[in-house]
């Protein structure tokens, strides 16, 4: 995900490093390979124009050229002008005490809204709510039947009945207020195009069973046209936020840094694989890092905690006193890669600042890593416990059971000693520390979303414009276009 705009934007960043002072006219023309990265990853012409507007008014400005190290703080604005093109976001889910909130997902047939549905449903009974699942998609074939078949396996109620849309999600928050469910996600049907037939549905179960927020489901692969059609949504309905699916693929990332600034329409959830624990909260801040080469650190922390859960304190304790003493062995190190295999492991690669720049050009994440597991699976116990005592001799011999090259034994170690020593420094920090210590942005000072969270963005209130008043907006966008 974003691997192209990352190396873009890298690149063009670099240019601007390692000069002694900051011009308006070596700004300019580092800006223009930014523009360039930008453009490539398919995002829209007046986005960019404006983005780079804004970062070049920032940059040329007496308070930037009269820094110690101005390429940082060009870093920095880029950074920040990132977070505020897609956020901020409103995380939080509507709550009503006198009847179920009524959250309605719609979208174009293909985008996988029937599964994000479930993974929203997940998510919500995570937070320790009681979901019900409306099956409401009587145009795809199978539709109800998969939406049935995730509900059973996540133990999540799921309501259908053959009559019309309008009635299933009627009668789907009358079952709701039955059985004490707090949250009803209405799954509506798509259609390979947006056309009238399609808006009519949507515009009926909007004005008779009156949702408290509207979620579009939108596939991050189209790219560009995504923010056509999020705009054609939020005009006939009033959208409260975008759902961003099939991000694990090889989309480039237009979708993701347009749709906020051309609808005003927030990207709420992201999609990152098929799995239906699968689904993230978009956090701008940390998307910003991942597009700079930043890494995800949060992100890194809250899967492994997940993770951790499931590991007994007993063996929590062991690894963290074994870590403390620097006791940090290939045995520990192979370990981590059932972990990693757990997690994702290119999500995790695209996470971790500088991971993906120790993958050769063109070779897959895992078959790099597998390499690494054969190195170590060739080593006997005691070199695996005391990998100092792999000389040339030893090195040559694992290099022959593993299918690689002696060097490349020796390349392994040498970093494998630097984990150690890192792992050994990162035991006795916080967590914070830890981060600002991966991440390498604290230096800079870009580890600030805070200063973000005053700009104005739709929220999920529970309150939604009534059509007069989403008439009117339309006519102040029409103007404003």
């Amino acid at each position: 995900m974003f691997e192209g705009i990352t190396k873009g934007l890298s690149g063009a960043l670099k240019s601007l490093r390692g000069r002694g002072r900051l011009t308006a006219d070596n700004i300019r023309e580092g800006l223009r390979e930014v523009r360039r990265a930008l453009l490539e990853a398919d995002v829209n012409l007046t986005v960019v124009t404006d983005f780079i507007q804004k970062v070049e008014t920032k940059a040329i400005g007496q308070d930037v050229l009269a820094k110690v190290d101005p390429s940082e703080q060009i870093v920095k604005i880029v950074y920040e002008e990132l977070v505020a093109l897609m956020g901020p976001v409103d995380h939080g889910i509507p709550r009503k005490s006198d009847r179920p909130v009524v959250l309605m997902l719609c979208g174009l047939q293909g985008a996988g809204k029937t599964t994000t549905a479930a993974k929203l449903a997940l998510n919500i009974q995570s937070l320790g709510r009681k979901p019900l699942l409306a099956a409401a998609d009587l145009q795809r074939p199978g539709a109800v039947e998969q939406l049935q078949t995730l509900g059973q396996q996540l133990g999540i109620e799921v309501y259908s009945e053959k009559t019309d849309p309008v009635s299933v999600c009627k009668n789907a928050v009358a079952r709701a207020k039955q059985t004490l469910c707090d949250t009803v996600i209405l799954d509506t049907a798509g259609r390979l195009q947006i056309d009238d037939e399609l808006m009519a549905e949507l515009k009926a179960i909007d004005k008779q069973v009156k949702p408290d927020a509207a979620y579009l489901v939108v596939d991050a692969m189209i790219g560009q046209e995504a923010v056509n059609v999020a705009r054609s949504f939020d005009d006939a309905l009033g959208l409260n936020a975008c759902i961003l699916t099939k991000l694990d693929g090889d989309a480039r990332g237009g979708a993701a840094l347009s749709i906020k600034h051309v609808t005003g329409v927030p990207i709420k959830y992201i999609g990152v694989g098929e799995k239906v624990d699968k689904l993230e909260e978009f956090h701008p801040e940390r998307m910003a890092g991942r597009i700079l080469g930043q890494g995800d650190m949060m992100g890194v922390v809250e899967k492994i905690q997940s993770i951790q859960k499931q590991m007994s304190q007993e063996e929590l304790k062991k690894q963290q006193e074994a870590l403390e003493k620097g006791k940090f062995t290939l045995n520990d190190f192979r370990k981590q890669f059932a972990m990693i295999s757990q997690l994702g492991m290119k999500d995790m690669i695209s996470r971790m600042p500088g991971m993906a720049d120790m993958i050769p050009p063109g070779e897959d994440p895992e078959d790099a890593l597998k390499k690494v597991q054969g190195m170590i699976d060739s080593m006997t116990k005691a070199e695996r416990l005391e990998p100092d005592i792999i000389d040339a001799s030893r090195r040559k011999r694992i290099a022959t059971g593993c299918g690689v090259e002696p060097h490349q034994i020796k390349q392994f170690l040498m970093q494998f000693n630097q984990v150690r020593t890192l792992m050994k420094q990162m035991a006795s920090m916080s967590i914070w520390q830890r981060m600002k210590m991966m991440s390498g942005l604290s230096n800079m000072g870009a580890i600030n979303p805070n200063g973000m969270l005053n700009i104005k963005t739709k929220g999920d209130t529970g309150h939604r414009k009534s059509p007069k008043e989403r008439a009117e907006e339309r006519k102040k966008k029409k103007k404003k276009r």
